[in-house]
This record gives structure tokens, C-alpha cells and sequence, in this order.
């Protein structure tokens, strides 16, 4: 094998690593992106659940770790929602339903561009390998060439 088919091993093989921590890390953020995006489906159920309520419904509370708390709803009127950086805003449910959708449909943008470039990563991956079973045949066969005897 030549130097240079040597060095298109060597950046090939280099530049599949790269993709494939790439790839990891796209992963990664499409089960955080899936996390958050189930997250705001809950809160949209359930902020459609507070609004068919009256005053003084009791509620359980999530508290984390499965555990829950028993209260009264004060009021089906306005909710407190978390606008990002610690800070929360005072919202009717109406609004709050509607950030709440906002965030949902951005949350499905960002995961659809994310798998669309997941795809192209991982075609990239595919390509890199197939040239490098191609170099790695080519080198096989030259390192064997010399050992055949001549007619």
C-alpha cells in the first residue's frame, strides 16, 4: 500500500472516531430532548385536567421519588410557569397552555433537525467504513503479492 492510501487509512479511521463521539453525543441529546419534550406533555395534560376543575378539588402533589402530597386546588385560574434562568411568571391557564405548547412544538423542531443530522453522521460513518474495508483489502492484497511466486 502507498503512503498516501496509508494516510487515507489513517485520516479515514481518525475521522470515524470523530463521528462516532459525534454520534454519542447527538444520542444524548435526543433522549434529553425526549425527556423534556415527554416532561411538557404531562404538564399540557395536566394543565387541561386543572382547567375542568373547580376550587377546592383536592389534588396530589408530586413531590419526587414517587411520593406525593395531598392539597386543594386554590384556584383553576392562573398557574405559576417557569419561564427559564429561575424565573416564573404568574399565567392563566390559557397562556400557560399555550407556552407550555410553544415549547412542545420548538422541542419537536430541535429533535427532528437533530435525527435528520443524526442520519447524516451515521451515512458518514457507513461511507468511512466501506473505505476503510476497501483500503484494508488493498493492503491484504499488497502484503500478500509479494509472497506469491512468480510463473
Amino acid at each position: 500500500m502507498s503512503s498516501e492510501d496509508q494516510e487515507t487509512y489513517r485520516r479515514l479511521a481518525v475521522e470515524l472516531r470523530i463521528l462516532e463521539g459525534t454520534a454519542d453525543a447527538m444520542q444524548s441529546r435526543l433522549n434529553l430532548i425526549s425527556a423534556a419534550l415527554a416532561e411538557l406533555n404531562v404538564a399540557r395534560m395536566t394543565l387541561e385536567g386543572v382547567e375542568k376543575e373547580n376550587p377546592e378539588a383536592p389534588l396530589f402533589v408530586p413531590i419526587g421519588g414517587g411520593s406525593f402530597v395531598k392539597a386543594k386546588l386554590e384556584s383553576a385560574d392562573k398557574v405559576i410557569v417557569g419561564m427559564g434562568a429561575g424565573v416564573s411568571i404568574e399565567k392563566t391557564i390559557a397562556e400557560a397552555k399555550t407556552t407550555v405548547q410553544t415549547r412542545i412544538s420548538e422541542m419537536e423542531k430541535t429533535m427532528t433537525s437533530l435525527r435528520q443530522q443524526l442520519i447524516q453522521v451515521v451515512n458518514r460513518m457507513q461511507e468511512n467504513r466501506d473505505e476503510l474495508e476497501e483500503l484494508t483489502a488493498k493492503l491484504s492484497g499488497a502484503e500478500k503479492a509479494p509472497d506469491v511466486p512468480q510463473a
